[in-house]
């Protein structure tokens, strides 16, 4: 046999133990059935790479509900449908609370902070954030005065433009980074500040580059996207401008700090550092609270801010549920008083619609990947240590089994028959068990407040009437992108 004839056998063999391999993954071990791959792409050709969870619901009508992939190399694992999301994610919380080390995410915070870590850092960092926050008056009578107070200025700056259109959307996100500014750093900014707009157009360049297949490239070949130019190189850029931002934060802090009288979360934690510094084993350091900081300020940011534009956005779509909200909050609160989190159990139609909106919107469709960091028995196979998890939140909020239509806009989700508010436990926007959203109760008294205002206040239209609203997604990737849009704001 020549040289070349020996090349291409062992070419042969190699290519035939990887798809092996790939398939049947540790030895004796059980994994879930999924689409064959190839060598080294795994199902990267098969997927929709402009809305990859559709691919994965198309899998799973041949597969089930657990099904394996790969991309590239990566082996993940896909839940879908809301009792194998529930049972993973509630029933078999502990198993399923590793967070993956997202590339992306990975190299923005340096390995460090809340987000995406896992173990004693992970604990350590979550309860300590879910008590400052709370303290500092998250979910709280202190953080509903905050939002009033918000959305006071976020109405003044409305009434300036005098019925001329504009895009909403740095006008939203200004009015939410300064509730979540309060809470972390201890301060509003002026809806003038250019550095702040600065910071939440590159915020929103970050979620948009994420949900495009480029971003989504750079998370599955990311050692070789290092070494290549293009947009990941100047997201990363915009990342470190942020970084430094929160640095600029906690130096500023550190100079000022009273521990008797704590401003805010960066004090807490500084304070908590300065008891711990020389304990070995601690997780109160200065890059866990970088990193932390950043997370807050990135997630307490956008997601709030893009599903609020996109709730505004249904509205003037849908102008006679714009009128139906008004009228509810009329009779029960006026156009003078400010609504209050009680207000809502006597505003049900306008609970119900921004329910649905956060469920029609589908933010985040894959969810924030999981990760198993050991081997994990579920469901009768085997999820191997070093896995990828994908709870398919989308496959949840559009499933067909909980919801009478889920691909149409409708309020009457949450309703009942009476008019009443009726909840859905496939309502899981923010994920859940141990690993869900840490600012979920300030995210949804931020939607309520805000929303409620604006309504009392404003009518929303758009300048080329309803028909002309796009409300599909403009990238949907890791998260679905609301489309910009142009809006006439006029007061009532």
């Amino acid at each position: 046999m020549d040289v070349s004839s020996t090349l291409v056998l062992a070419s042969l063999v190699l290519l035939l133990l990887l798809v092996f391999g790939m398939r049947k993954g540790k030895q004796g071990l059980r994994l879930p059935p999924g689409p064959t791959g190839l060598p080294l792409l795994g199902n990267l050709p098969q997927l929709n790479k402009h809305a990859p969870f559709k691919s994965f619901l198309e899998w799973s009508k041949q597969y089930g509900p657990v099904i394996t992939v790969y991309l590239g190399l990566q082996r993940v694992v896909v839940l879908i449908g809301y009792e194998t999301v529930k049972e993973a994610l509630v029933d078999q919380a502990e198993d399923f609370s590793g967070r993956a080390p997202v590339p992306f995410l990975y190299k923005a915070t340096r390995g460090y902070g809340l987000l995406i870590s896992n173990g004693e850092r992970w604990h350590q960092l979550r309860r300590f954030t879910l008590t400052t926050l709370r303290d500092f008056g998250m979910g709280r009578k202190k953080m509903e005065i905050w939002i009033q107070e918000e959305s006071k200025y976020l109405v003044d700056l409305l009434r300036e433009n005098k019925s001329a259109s504009f895009d909403p959307s740095f006008f939203l996100s200004r009015a939410v980074s300064n509730v979540i500014c309060a809470l972390v750093f201890g301060q509003r900014f002026s809806y003038k500040d250019a550095q702040l707009l600065r910071l939440l157009q590159t915020i929103s360049g970050i979620l948009k580059f994420l949900s495009s297949p480029s971003g989504q490239l750079y998370n599955i070949f990311p050692r070789l996207m290092n070494y290549l130019p293009g947009r990941h190189q100047t997201i990363f850029r915009e990342v470190d401008e942020i970084r430094n931002f929160c640095t600029e934060k906690i130096t500023q802090h550190q100079e000022t700090l009273n521990p008797d009288d704590p401003r805010d979360y960066i004090d807490c934690f500084l304070m908590r550092l300065n008891e711990e510094k020389n304990l070995p084993s601690t997780e109160f350091h200065n890059d866990n609270l970088i990193s932390t900081v950043l997370n807050l300020f990135l997630a307490g940011t956008e997601t709030t801010s893009s599903t609020m534009r996109y709730t505004m956005m249904l509205l003037i779509k849908y102008p006679h549920i714009q009128e139906k909200m008004q009228k509810e909050i009329d009779d029960v609160i006026g156009q003078t008083r400010s609504p209050t989190m009680e207000d809502r159990k006597s505003l049900p139609f306008t609970n119900a619609v921004i329910h649905e909106a956060q469920r029609f919107l589908d933010l985040v469709p894959m969810g924030l990947p999981h990760y198993a960091t050991k081997d994990i028995s579920f469901k009768g196979f085997i999820i191997p240590k070093d896995t990828v998890i994908l709870p398919l939140l989308h496959s949840v909020l559009k499933g067909e089994d909980h919801w009478d239509n889920p691909w149409t806009f409708n309020p009457d989700h949450f309703l009942d028959n009476n008019g009443n508010f009726k909840p859905n436990p496939a309502f899981i926007p923010f994920a859940s068990g141990k690993r869900a959203c840490v600012g979920e109760s300030l995210a949804r008294m931020e939607l309520f407040l805000f929303l409620v205002t604006l309504l009392q206040h404003f009518t929303f239209s758009s300048p080329e009437g309803p028909d002309s609203v796009d409300i599909s997604p403009e990238n949907s990737g890791f998260g679905n992108v609301p489309r910009r849009y142009e809006m006439i704001v006029t007061p009532r």
